[in-house]
């Protein structure tokens, strides 16, 4: 053999070494496992980090541990009130045992997808059609307990289940337009209504206290006048009173005599009026006994004066 012969066989040797080493060499990632086989036998998940496998012998399978998800394509079904429906939605799962998702499921996409789509059918069919359009996280809960049921034993956890959309046929959709238009219709109406009632309630509301604080007013008006008519009268009360006072102050002074001159100074003026009718009071020959005793004590006087 010559010497090119010789380098070239070392170098395939060199190669076939080097080949030998990737293979038995295996860096995880940490959100990744290596489930090893060892000639068939499963000696279980490692990582992550450094793996070392004995070429040939070994073989090792990567699981992803990370939350996945899939998009379950539009599915036919049929509610309980025979309305066809078209109903799409998301999965999200991820793998909690790397050796069960390995041995017990050659294909857990697939096989959670199948699961997926008759557990719908059979929820969807025991549900009403407006159950189905207004009751959606209900079904999403139903779909991800009975799903995380059945993928438990795979090592797979749902962790939660979306629907998207649900399509109802076209007839359907149009006798929901029209139902959604009455609707709008009537809560215009009774908004309408509901507004007038609280305007008028409000007009009313204002009447009423207007009316309360102008009978109030007038209430306080009078009865501010009458404290003021009140005033006034004791005021002329008070007045008439002192005036009385002071007169009969004054009248204490007065002897009898002045007082009879006043009386008949007042009787004078009363008979030099236009009237032809005399008053002559009862008491008249009372008041002129002290003129009649002034006459009777001057007309002694007068003898004695000539003496």
């Amino acid at each position: 053999m010559g010497p090119e012969a010789t380098f070239v066989f070392g170098a395939a040797i060199l190669i076939f070494v080097l080949v030998i080493l990737a293979s038995a060499i295996r860096i995880v990632p940490e959100y990744q496992r290596l489930v090893v086989l060892r000639l068939g036998r499963a000696l279980g998940a490692k990582g992550p980090g450094l793996i070392i496998l004995i070429p040939v012998v070994d073989r090792g399978i990567k699981v992803d541990l990370r939350e996945i998800f899939f998009d379950v394509h539009p599915q036919a079904a049929i509610t309980k009130d025979n309305a066809p429906i078209s109903v799409d939605f998301y999965i999200y799962m991820k793998v909690v045992d790397p050796m069960s998702s390995v041995i017990q499921v050659q294909d857990f996409f697939g096989a959670s997808q199948g699961i997926a789509i008759t557990t719908l059918r059979a929820l969807v069919g025991e549900m009403m059609l407006d159950d189905c359009l207004a009751k959606r996280e209900q079904i999403n809960e139903a779909l991800r307990i009975k799903l995380d049921e059945v993928t438990n034993r795979w090592g797979i956890k749902v962790t939660a289940v979306e629907i998207r959309e649900i399509i109802p046929p076209r007839e359907i959709q149009d006798a929901m337009s029209r139902q959604m238009s009455a609707e709008r219709d009537r809560r215009a109406v009774v908004t309408e209504a509901e507004g007038k009632r609280e305007a008028q309630i409000t007009i009313a509301e204002g009447e009423r206290q207007a009316t309360i604080l102008r009978a109030e007013g007038e209430r306080q008006a009078a009865i501010l006048e009458a404290e003021g008519e009140r005033q006034a009268r004791i005021l002329v009360a008070e007045g008439y009173a002192e005036g009385l006072l002071r007169v009969f102050a004054a009248a204490k002074d007065v002897d009898s005599k002045t007082m009879s001159i006043q009386y008949l100074e007042t009787l004078k003026e009363i008979g030099g009026g236009a009237s032809t009718k005399f008053v002559i009071p009862l008491e008249f020959t009372r008041l002129i006994q002290p003129f009649v005793g002034h006459a009777q004590e001057s007309g002694q006087d007068k003898p004695q004066a000539g003496s």
